[in-house]
């Protein structure tokens, strides 16, 4: 092929002939090569699969998304609150919505893949915060970090997306170790969620859930006792409330007591086997159900296995007695006031009260003395003997004052040897037991009486008598008044000269009787004298007595 192309001649006009031009062209040959992709683009294709690759790794990593509702989304914030196990983090809020109804939240939560087993139906959430509820302080942790919501893993084998979250976090979770048992009470008292179980003044558990029970006079308390003070509750238990203080006085004096400081801020619970339980009982299981008493008197008493109902009839007043007073024998309570009523005769007499009371025979048998001989009343029969014997004997029922400030009333029962004659009526439904008047209305009368003896005095009479008594014993004032004042002006002068010359002839008689006296000598001088001449005469009446004729013929010549 030529590829020269002769020049266009001089003063043609190319532009008019295209197609000559083209026609003189030379058509070219073009042979198409292969290009590479340039080496720029490797690092974006490179980004772009670590990317797909990361997308595709976090999808298949993450695990169940589920929703929690809880009353109020108090300290929860979307991206930042977290979920934990035992303090490790196994989710995080993605969302948070109202309820249809709006009463509540619904918290939307995105768990880790390996988390998906903690679904169970009764799996546990709740949210942690800084809490101050009775003597706990909880959730400090929380101050700086910011709330979380804890999980407690449940154990049941199906699972589920929904749950419902708790408001308060539980005391016992499910990787605690101990028991729980249920208490059923008269009353609640001071005890609250999370109030401490005493046993032997150590805490040894909680309150965990309370409520009242459906008949409305009842609530039922449930508690768990931390190991290893689990293994002392058994089947000789027994729960009272250990809450405030509790002050007892006796014959030793003033006593007081408390479980801790605690208990009387707070309430509490405490526990403990009874006295004469015997040892090595086996632990009870978890659930066992347990009465609670008010106090540790009332817990550690005895059951009342049998019990008798009595009715009384007083004439004295009812004013300061109770339903509940207590009725003891010889100081030891073996009862109490069940009820107090009225009954009126269909005859249209005085209407009377009846007092019907509780005997628990039992309490007086746990009274026994080691050895001594128990009642023989181990049937009705015999125990309907006995009691006609006491009776006979004189008891009877007695009303007595068991607080003077107060003026709380009990029953007493005791023997009286002068009361009159009296039986037990066994065929009418709640036999009558006799009483007596109490020594109250006893020392009432007795004060009536005197008041009406001073009533019948002549008062007018008797302060007209005194009156002209009293008129005689001032002028009777007067005149001794008189005399005493004539003795001090001149009876007493003379009595005083008097007293001195007394005195004057005393000191004389001393000085003459005196041992040194000249008086005293002579004395003593005639005194021999009269001795010697004494003797003479003697010798002379002896001399006579044996020679009478001596006073003629002289004591000389009268022969010997």
């Amino acid at each position: 092929m030529n590829d020269h192309v002769p020049p266009s001649p001089e003063g043609q006009d190319t532009a008019a002939t295209p197609r000559a031009q083209a026609a003189q062209i030379p058509a070219v040959n073009v042979h198409s090569r292969r290009r590479l992709p340039s080496v720029v683009w490797i690092v974006p294709f490179i980004a772009a699969l670590i990317g797909l690759w990361l997308v595709i790794h976090s999808i298949t990593s993450q695990g169940p998304v589920i929703t929690i509702t809880f009353k109020s989304a108090e300290g929860l914030e979307v991206g930042k609150t977290k979920l934990r196990y035992k303090d490790v983090d196994v989710g995080q809020v993605k969302a948070i919505s109202l309820s249809s109804d709006r009463k509540n939240v619904i918290v939307t939560a995105q768990l880790i893949k390996s988390a998906a087993d903690i679904l169970a139906t009764d799996t546990r959430f709740f949210v942690v915060r800084p809490r101050i509820s009775g003597g706990s302080v909880s959730g400090l942790s929380t101050l700086l970090s910011g709330a979380y919501i804890s999980v407690d893993v449940g154990v049941a084998k199906d699972s589920t997306d929904e749950f419902t979250g708790l408001e308060t976090p539980p005391l016992v979770t499910r990787d605690s170790v101990g028991h729980e048992f249920i208490l059923h009470g008269k009353q609640i008292g001071s005890i609250n969620y999370g109030s401490p179980v005493y046993f032997r003044h150590i805490d040894a558990g909680h309150v965990t859930q309370y409520s009242l029970d459906k008949d409305g006079k009842g609530i039922t308390l449930r508690v768990f006792i931390d190991a290893p003070y689990d293994q002392y509750v058994n089947t000789q238990t027994r729960f009272w409330h250990a809450s405030g203080v509790e002050v007892s006085l006796d014959a030793n004096g003033v006593k007081v007591a408390a479980e801790s400081l605690t208990s009387i801020l707070d309430g509490g619970l405490a526990f403990q086997d009874v006295d004469d339980a015997p040892p090595g009982l086996k632990p009870a299981d978890n659930g066992t159900v347990f009465s609670l008493f008010e106090n540790r008197e009332h817990a550690m008493r005895s059951p009342d296995t049998r019990v008798r109902s009595y009715v009384m009839y007083f004439k004295d007043s009812l004013r300061g007695l109770s339903k509940g007073a207590p009725v003891d024998l010889h100081g030891i309570v073996i009862g109490e006031v069940k009820s107090i009523g009225v009954d009126f005769s269909e005859s249209g007499d005085v209407p009377r009260f009846p007092v019907e009371v509780s005997i628990y025979p039992d309490r007086l048998r746990s009274q026994l003395r080691n050895g001594a001989q128990a009642p023989d009343d181990d049937t009705a029969r015999k125990e309907h003997a006995l009691l006609d014997r006491l009776v006979a004997k004189g008891l009877r029922a007695q009303l007595k004052s068991g607080n003077l400030l107060t003026g709380q009333l009990y029953v007493a029962l005791d023997f009286f040897n002068d009361a009159p004659p009296a039986k037990i009526n066994w065929s009418s439904d709640v036999p009558v037991l006799p009483s007596n008047n109490g020594g109250l209305a006893e020392i009432q009368d007795t004060v009536g009486r005197i008041a009406k003896k001073i009533d019948k005095l002549p008062f007018e009479q008797l302060s007209g008598e005194l009156l002209t008594a009293m008129t005689k014993l001032n002028k009777t004032l007067e005149n001794t008044e008189k005399l005493s004042r004539h003795l001090d002006t001149e009876v007493t002068p003379e009595l005083t000269s008097t007293l001195k010359e007394a005195r004057a002839t005393l000191t004389s008689a001393n000085a003459v009787l005196s041992e040194d006296a000249p008086v005293q000598q002579d004395l003593r001088e005639a005194l021999k004298q009269v001795s010697k001449s004494a003797r003479s005469l003697a010798n002379f009446a002896d001399t006579l007595e044996r020679h009478p004729d001596a006073l003629v013929f002289g004591i000389e010549k009268v022969k010997p």
